[in-house]
């Protein structure tokens, strides 16, 4: 009997291991303005191909028109053309990329990388496609991971019912979003500075205020504190993505910041926490509030019955995180 209890154990274990529903995806982007965007979207791709994720939607909050043409090709390449790209209307960044030129690169008359957005004006609004994506997701599915700037979802907050829904924005975000993964901010000193004003926020300070006072669900934080730690190895962007040729992530890393320089994966840890918050590679904060200054500084305030956490990376974490960044972020499509 005791053998049968285990066969029958090991039959229906896999079966419990695989009924988990993918995480369904929102990715609010800043592309172009750091290649740790470009490498988030890659590991969601590679999340979506594992069957842990799907991926609704991509809002971009950089107001140029090779942001959303770079998201469009990175869909393509990893077999997605049709996943929906929203762009910010009279938003912040407006300078060119460094690497997001790649959507515009050809060998003769074709596109080195395919792909058919070719212009961001070419895309809908943003919160067009926003409330339009909530609007058909079931109550409570939906995880979002903004990795830029507030623009798009502070101004989602402000929406009025419309054709996509009856509800207004507060009421559809409390109706369909699960949480909130935000890459913004710091909550430990950055060297010896104490009151570190990190990009994400300073850039747009009345939208990131906004949100992380008053989006009207649990919002989960990682500080710059935890992207800085954990350094992508120059070793993966030259060696793991060679079973294509000129894959367009190591290409426009070169483009960004070329090796030997190791960039952070602020971006990555959003989305890992945000598809994985079960795996224990980040802890979490007390509950509480966050603050934002009026200079951009996010200060934590643990409150009982907070919304707000933040991530908190373990020293022993450190090398096992990275590892699984890099494997996702360079797994084969």
């Amino acid at each position: 009997m005791r053998n049968l209890t285990l066969l029958l154990a090991l039959i229906f274990l896999p079966l419990s291991l695989t009924a988990k529903e993918p995480v369904k995806l929102i990715f609010d982007t800043d592309m172009g303005n750091d290649i740790d965007d470009a490498m988030a979207l890659a590991m969601i791709h590679s999340l979506v191909s594992r069957g842990e994720c799907e991926l609704l939607a991509v809002t971009v909050t950089k107001d140029h028109p090779q942001a959303a043409a770079f998201v469009d090709l990175i869909n393509t390449f990893y077999g997605r053309p049709d996943i929906p790209i929203g762009v910010v209307k009279d938003g912040m960044a407006k300078e060119p990329s460094k690497y997001t030129v790649l959507a515009e690169h050809r060998q003769g008359d074709a596109l080195q990388y395919p792909h058919d957005l070719l212009q961001g004006t070419d895309a809908p609004d943003a919160l067009d496609l926003l409330r339009k994506t909530l609007a058909a997701a079931d109550d409570k599915s939906v995880v979002i991971a903004q990795v830029g700037f507030s623009t798009n979802l502070s101004r989602l907050m402000n929406t009025k019912p419309d054709k996509f829904s009856p509800l207004s924005g507060m009421d559809l975000i409390k109706a369909k979003v699960h949480h909130l993964e935000v890459m913004a901010g710091s909550f430990t000193p950055i060297g010896d500075n104490k009151r570190f004003l990190e990009y994400n926020v300073k850039i747009d300070i009345p939208n990131a205020k906004r949100i992380l006072e008053s989006w009207p669900s649990e919002v989960v934080i990682s500080g710059f504190e935890i992207g800085i730690a954990l350094r992508y190895p120059a070793r993966s962007i030259l060696e793991d993505f060679n079973y294509v040729e000129k894959h367009p992530i190591p290409v426009a890393y070169q483009l960004y910041n070329p090796t030997p320089h190791e960039r952070p994966t602020w971006d990555l840890t959003s989305v890992l926490h945000g598809v994985r918050p079960d795996r224990d590679y980040f802890d979490l904060s007390p509950r509480g509030e966050v603050k934002v200054h009026s200079d951009g500084y996010t200060e934590f305030v643990p409150t009982e019955n907070g919304s707000r956490r933040f991530l908190i990376l373990k020293p022993d974490n450190q090398q096992r995180v990275t590892d699984v960044l890099v494997h996702l972020t360079s797994q084969p499509r």
